[in-house]
């Protein structure tokens, strides 16, 4: 390589906007019609963006060498939290071969009455997929018992299974053990906890309102106790494969002190890990090799009972990998953007848009909201519009956990309100009510974003940036 191809040279021109756009306009195509018509893996179809990024850079003459440290250097910038990811997946395994989870599902679904059906299902919802970490699970099984009392009922199923979307993803995007919830702090360059807290901000207003309409709602209708038989079989399934002890909330008592006094995370985690460990040795009378196990691959439940294995076989670091591997993909098409300069020069584009905290918020929301209709997918709803605007936080001394916010409640939340998507075509199959029948009483989904354009727009909990490292807990 040539003087003139160096970097940094005078005589090297930085790319027209509409070069630029290229690998934003290939890897909305690749994604678009591999994602969402052919169901391609996402990491293949962003190996295959950042290989056509990566030729259009040598057209623009820069060296392998150089768009290989912009790899490098974008992904060990996302380490720290892919190691909390892989703790998560040590604590779920843990957790669940302790009985923690199990016990906090079996007394969620006892001590919560059915009087007020809506509410219910929101609340329980909410309840068991903030301890699984799944939306998903929660509304393949929980969602599906509630279904069956909603017909028992005779209620209208749009707000029946609105209810339950809205409760599942309520707990999913709370949840530390949640793939998304830890996926949008690793794109945005924030901390796990942090980003936990200071999404409470808009989750819990949006929650209430829905649990309030809820409520006003089911009140036109029969307030008759009711218990199914898949609901029984639940608890009761759960309550013969455990042993349930006051012992067994030790281990997140452990996680929420670090939390709260804003010690060192990872010990935090392993350390309750290690005592999660010890609990199911000595109240579920499982082995060293079994919890190893556990850890490693996940919890396999056998139970016996379909449903109860379908919500508690799950954790171990095993189960973070593919979320992981989105991560390295979608930060490897990113440092060779910012590499050969195509990322600034789009990123000098949106700067002139984006001047003030109320466009930074609405250019957020509308990229994230975007990036969900075209590609359908939670992880690339967040990723993208996160490595195209975390510089434009860190400019204007936003704190990366704004940006965490809205990506998670713009992207991964509106996800399973687009019929077209993976969640919305999962929710319609497995609950049986199409996706625009149960949008509007997705409550939460929606009125979640509402907030935060007018989080925006008066700059309330709009955080400002107070240290370099925003990896670190207390950024």
């Amino acid at each position: 390589m040539n003087e003139s191809n160096t970097p940094g040279s005078p005589d090297r021109r930085p790319p027209r906007f509409g070069v630029a756009l290229i690998p934003l306009v290939a890897m909305g195509l690749l994604l678009g019609i591999g994602y969402g018509v052919y169901q391609i893996r996402p990491q293949v179809l962003l190996v295959a963006a950042a290989f056509l990024t990566g030729c259009l850079g040598f057209f623009l003459h820069f060296s392998w060498k150089e768009m290989e440290k912009g790899i490098v250097d974008g992904i060990h910038k996302a380490m720290p939290a892919i190691l909390i990811m892989l703790c998560v997946g040590v604590l779920i395994g843990s957790w669940i071969a302790s009985g923690t989870i199990p016990m906090v599902i079996y007394y969620g679904l006892k001590l919560i009455s059915p009087k007020f059906f809506l509410v219910t299902a929101c609340f329980v919802c909410s309840l068991t997929s903030l301890a699984t970490g799944t939306s998903w699970g929660t509304i393949g099984t929980l969602g599906v018992a509630f279904m069956g009392i909603a017909m028992g009922l005779g209620m209208p199923l749009g707000p029946a299974a609105g209810a339950i979307v809205a409760g599942a993803y309520f707990g999913d995007k709370l949840s530390p053990f949640s793939d998304v919830t830890n996926l949008a702090p690793v794109a945005a360059g924030s901390n796990l906890f942090d980003h936990i807290k200071h999404m409470m901000w808009s989750a819990t207003p949006a929650w209430l309102i829905g649990l309030l309409i809820y409520f006003l709602v089911g009140l036109r209708y029969s307030d008759v106790q009711v218990e199914t038989e898949r609901m029984t079989l639940i608890t009761q399934t759960l309550k013969e494969n455990f042993h349930f002890n006051i012992l067994l909330l030790l281990p997140m008592a452990i996680v929420f002190y670090f939390a709260a006094t804003k010690k060192p995370t990872i010990p935090g985690m392993l350390l309750s890990s290690v005592v999660a460990g010890a609990l199911a040795v000595i109240f579920q009378n499982a082995s060293i090799p079994e919890i190893a196990t556990a850890v490693n691959t996940g919890y396999q439940a056998s139970t016996g009972v379909e449903q109860v294995d379908n919500l508690i076989s799950r954790g171990g670091m095993m189960s973070m990998m593919e979320t992981q591997l989105v991560a390295f993909t979608a930060f490897s098409f990113g440092g060779i953007m910012q590499a050969t300069g195509l990322l600034s020069v789009i990123l000098d584009r949106v700067m002139r848009f984006a001047n003030r905290v109320s466009s930074i918020v609405l250019t957020t929301i509308s990229a994230s909201i975007v990036t969900a209709l075209v590609t359908g997918s939670s992880y690339l709803s967040m990723i993208i519009p996160a490595e195209l605007l975390a510089p434009v936080y860190k400019k204007h001394d936003l704190a990366a956990k704004n940006l965490s916010r809205i990506i998670e409640e713009s992207g991964a939340i509106i996800v399973p309100l687009i019929p077209w998507s993976m969640a919305g075509v999962y929710i319609t199959g497995t609950i049986g009510v199409p996706t625009l029948s149960y949008l509007p009483w997705a409550i939460m989904n929606y009125v979640s974003v509402l907030i935060l354009a007018i989080f925006g727009f008066t700059g309330f909990s709009m955080a400002p940036r107070i240290r370099d490292d925003e990896t670190e807990i207390g950024s």
